[in-house]
């Protein structure tokens, strides 16, 4: 919690420099502004309170696209409101949660379970992609490199066992490595290479591959969206 506090406080230093019409321009997703980047970070952390609550994470899909888009025209100064208020209960209800209550199940979106420790850190990635996708200077080569490695493990950890995804080795110049995708049937992975950032980004859908290679030279396997 205390490093996702950390990470909220970035983004909102920095999104603070942006003005009215800053916040009404494209952000780095297609089709959402910065107003929607920041819409959705406010509601995002309503919908983590309603998880570590017991309740449901969302009225329904329908009632977030809504929430969002009913948000994202609101000039800087509420945005920024929202994002504190909104993070600061979500920091609340993570405080009164008692030691062995983190060890609980909890439901998110489409049927996803997962226990309530992992709250907090699904919670950071939304705030330090996010934070990229403001398009306001704060880079993917800028992330901690802590929060990388943990992106990457999440990430592989997802797609292992996707048989949409083409069995990948991964490996970045520290010597670190993963595998992922579908299990290799007769033939070796794809093997992939790039820094740690680079290769979190392309896995993150953030790139299509910029600072990442095949070892062979052939194209990059294409990855379903999140």
């Amino acid at each position: 919690m205390a490093t996702l506090r950390a990470a909220t406080d970035r983004l909102l230093d920095n999104a603070a420099r942006l003005g009215d019409d800053a916040v009404r321009a494209p952000s780095a997703l297609p089709g959402w502004t910065r107003g929607h980047v920041l819409s959705h970070l406010a509601r995002n952390a309503d919908a983590l309170v309603n998880v570590l609550s017991g309740r449901p994470m969302y009225a329904s899909a329908e009632a977030r696209d809504a929430d969002i888009e009913a948000g994202a025209p609101r000039p800087l100064a509420e945005q920024l409101d929202d994002v504190r208020a909104t993070a600061d209960r979500l920091a609340g209800t993570a405080a009164d949660i008692p030691a062995d209550g983190w060890s609980a199940r909890c439901e998110l979106r489409n049927g996803v379970t997962d226990v309530m420790a992992r709250i907090p850190f699904r919670r950071l990635v939304e705030v330090e992609l996010h934070h990229v996708d403001l398009d306001a200077g704060y880079t993917l080569d800028r992330l901690p490199e802590e929060f990388v490695t943990r992106e990457i493990d999440f990430l592989t950890a997802r797609f292992a066992g996707d048989e949409r995804v083409t069995p990948l080795s991964l490996s970045a110049p520290d010597g670190s490595t993963w595998t992922t995708g579908a299990p290799p049937s007769g033939g070796d992975p794809v093997r992939v290479t790039g820094a740690p950032y680079a290769l979190m980004g392309w896995l993150a859908g953030r790139t299509t591959g910029t600072g990442v290679r095949t070892e062979s030279g052939a194209a990059l396997p294409t990855l379903p969206p999140l």
